[in-house]
């Protein structure tokens, strides 16, 4: 009688079935926000919420589906988060919408999110390894470059409430910047695989910090002479920021150098400084962050600080618990569904709901380093770090900068603020982070694991 061979089929059954439910509570949890806009509007329940909620849901169902059959082995809280987060700002796209507000449509914010998740589950199908973006390293640095600039090319370039970010082709317009950074991490991560031991070597010691060779500099000013570029040419504070700062943040977790850290800061400090003294843009923004309640800054056409007083005094009358959903006035802060739709989730949600809406963001990055430490090989760990770093990075630019406690930028909330540039980026991020955690929490295939497992028998 021959023995009986035994396969064993990976079925993390109980962890799929744990993030079903986690995605059901969060489209329950939006429904209900939804819901209680209407109710307090005009005292009754919305009449397209159950359109609102059959499409939110079927779309996050098939991002799940699509997951769970090609990435099963996937971190399990990531893809409820990012629903949450974004069905959210769709309740407050909608509140916005139904106060009038022009400019807010959160049936063209629902047709965004459905396009984001297919570009979501395009990449889980189509890149089965996140390794192979390795070997495009310098193409996607290219890729970045030309994304960045391209709003500078004539005919093509658009400027837009005083920065020249968007491309426009007929009617519609794009951000390129929102895809640049993706294209720049893959290219960071593989640079600095490639580099970091050379990165990593000391030169002469300051105090207690080791110094980089002044050869190694390199990299770092080139950098840092593209981001004040961007920041010269396109007058673009935020996304100036948010290269730079995810390029010696990567630096710093591929060489465990903070002299990178300080020298990183510095250069940026510096160079801020200078383009304040030099360009009025800069200039304008450091007047409105140093002095918002001056008069001579609170109507001025370009920098003004009207919109930045609207957004603190909103979240001031939101107090500790917020007037409620329906029930302030958040359509008197210009741009309320865009740049500043976290002081207007704040006026009706109180700091309670903020800090809420922070924590969740805080878990999505966290479940991206856990991502990062649990990677297998240098790539894959450094390009989970800088995603997640450039996620957390934006949150804390953008919110940093309604609070006044940096000078305004031109970015927007994560998954929150309307419009489908940056909406698709993250949601491709969040499509790269899911595919790293597979393969990083997936067992190792000689690996005989009891838990998640179903043993068949073949005679």
């Amino acid at each position: 009688m021959s023995t009986p061979s035994v396969e064993l089929v990976p079925l993390p059954a109980k962890r799929r079935v744990a993030q079903l439910v986690m995605l059901a509570f969060a489209v329950v949890i939006v429904m209900g926000a939804y819901a209680n806009v209407g109710l307090a509007i005009d005292g009754r329940v919305p009449a397209g919420m159950l359109t609102y909620g059959l499409g939110l849901g079927g779309f996050m169902l098939a991002a799940y589906l699509v997951l769970a059959k090609f990435a099963p082995w996937a971190d399990p809280l990531i893809l409820p988060l990012v629903t949450l987060v974004n069905g959210l700002g769709l309740v407050m796209i909608y509140r916005l919408e139904q106060a009038k507000m022009g400019g807010a449509s959160a049936t063209n914010q629902l047709v965004w999110t459905g396009v984001g998740v297919v570009l979501f589950s395009v990449t889980l199908i189509v890149l089965r390894d996140h390794r192979a973006l390795q070997r495009l390293t310098y193409t996607a640095g290219a890729l970045g470059l030309i994304l960045l600039v391209s709003p500078l090319t004539p005919f093509l370039g658009r400027e837009i409430n005083g920065a020249r970010i968007w491309i426009g082709i007929g009617g519609a317009s794009l951000q390129p910047s929102e895809f640049a950074k993706l294209a720049l991490v893959v290219f960071f991560a593989g640079y600095l695989v490639a580099k970091r031991d050379v990165l990593a070597l000391a030169g002469r010691r300051l105090l207690f910090i080791d110094l980089p060779r002044a050869r190694d500099l390199g990299p770092v000013l080139i950098t840092w002479g593209f981001s004040l570029g961007v920041l010269v040419l396109q007058k673009d504070l935020g996304s100036s920021l948010l290269i730079f700062g995810t390029f010696i943040a990567m630096l710093y977790i591929a060489t465990q150098r903070t002299s990178w850290v300080l020298i990183g800061i510095l250069l940026f400090v510096g160079g801020a400084i200078l383009a304040g003294m030099i360009f009025s843009h800069v200039h304008a923004r450091f007047e409105v962050y140093l002095d918002p309640e001056n008069s001579e800054f609170y109507d001025r056409e370009l920098g003004g600080s009207y919109q930045l007083l609207q957004g603190l005094f909103a979240m001031g009358q939101g107090g500790v618990i917020g007037t409620g959903l329906g029930q302030g006035y958040p359509d008197k802060i210009p741009l309320a569904f865009s740049d500043f739709i976290f002081p207007a989730t704040g006026e009706e949600l109180g700091l309670t709901g903020l800090m809420a809406l922070l924590m969740i963001y805080a878990l999505i990055v966290e479940r991206g380093l856990r991502t990062s430490i649990a990677a297998r090989d240098p790539f894959s760990k450094l390009l989970a770090g800088g995603l997640s770093f450039i996620l957390a990075w934006q949150v804390f630019i953008i919110v940093g900068g309604v609070t006044n406690l940096i000078p305004l930028t031109g970015l927007v909330t994560p998954f929150m603020s309307q419009g489908g540039s940056a909406l698709l980026s993250n949601w491709i991020l969040i499509a790269l982070l899911v595919r790293m955690s597979d393969a990083a929490r997936k067992p190792p295939p000689q690996a005989i694991q009891d838990e998640g497992m179903t043993q068949v028998f073949q005679r």
